[in-house]
């Protein structure tokens, strides 16, 4: 890492829901975030379900959230590295958010090094024990059969039939995941306690739970997840030796 320079983590803007009028308010909400860090920030990651339902047809993507376009452009055009994670309600993003934006795509975990310090780094769902319904409709979602049949329905009803889906998920997510279950009942701190015997990692971070948490997995190795941006606006950010969850005020 570079001498006074950060790593930002961030997840769940889940831009587009409630409203169009709520989501826009947000959407400024992590454009001031995003300003305010640009100027020390080195690489900043995205974790996932930036969007709350996104599909790239070949000559058509879904309206709005252009102004956080913009903002992710200007940043990696300044040199600045923007990490982008493929979430289970975004999982749909091929190739226009890269190259349009200049971002890295990432459609599964990564390990990365900073500082000596290493970090695993994802969206977080399908990880752990249980839940299997779910990680067999990802396998679904994320087949080339299943993104060939929907590119054929016609944006206006294909995209309209997926939101109220993904709005429906939403309210039972929000419903059902604003507390702490307990060591024993968190999947990821499960995932964490499994994968850190295989590797020293020191910091795992994750996105997708809606809810922050840093959580001790051993004498050295802790649990990250950065929460969201419905609820409670908070991120991860790496100064080169410490980690730290906080939360935007602006």
């Amino acid at each position: 890492m570079t001498t006074n320079k950060k790593i930002y983590f961030a997840s769940d803007f889940h831009l587009g829901v409630p409203s169009y009028e709520k989501s826009l308010e947000r959407e400024k909400k992590i454009i001031a975030w995003l300003e305010q860090i640009e100027k020390d920030a080195e690489e900043i990651f995205l974790l996932g379900d930036v969007f709350d339902f996104w599909f790239e047809y070949k000559r058509a993507i879904p309206k709005g959230f252009v102004r956080l376009q913009g903002k992710i452009a200007n940043l990696t055009d300044k040199g600045i590295k923007v990490h982008w994670f493929l979430g289970n309600h975004d999982m749909w993003i091929f190739d226009y958010i890269p190259k349009e934006l200049g971002v890295e795509l990432h459609q599964s975990e990564i390990e990365r090094k900073f500082n000596n310090q290493l970090f695993f780094i994802g969206h977080g769902d399908g990880l752990g024990p249980g839940d299997k319904g779910y990680k067999f409709i990802k396998k679904i979602f994320r087949s080339k059969i299943s993104q060939w049949f929907f590119a054929r329905l016609h944006p206006n009803f294909g995209v309209g039939i997926a939101n109220f889906w993904s709005h429906k998920s939403r309210k039972h997510t929000a419903d059902n995941d604003a507390k702490f279950y307990g060591e024993d009942k968190e999947m990821l701190i499960q995932y964490c306690k499994q994968k850190v015997k295989e590797k020293p990692y020191h910091f795992f971070v994750f996105g997708h739970r809606h809810y922050p948490i840093d959580f001790k997995i051993n004498e050295s190795s802790r649990y990250i997840n950065t929460g969201d941006w419905i609820s409670y606006f908070t991120y991860a950010v790496f100064d080169g030796e410490n980690m730290e969850l906080k939360t935007f005020k602006g």
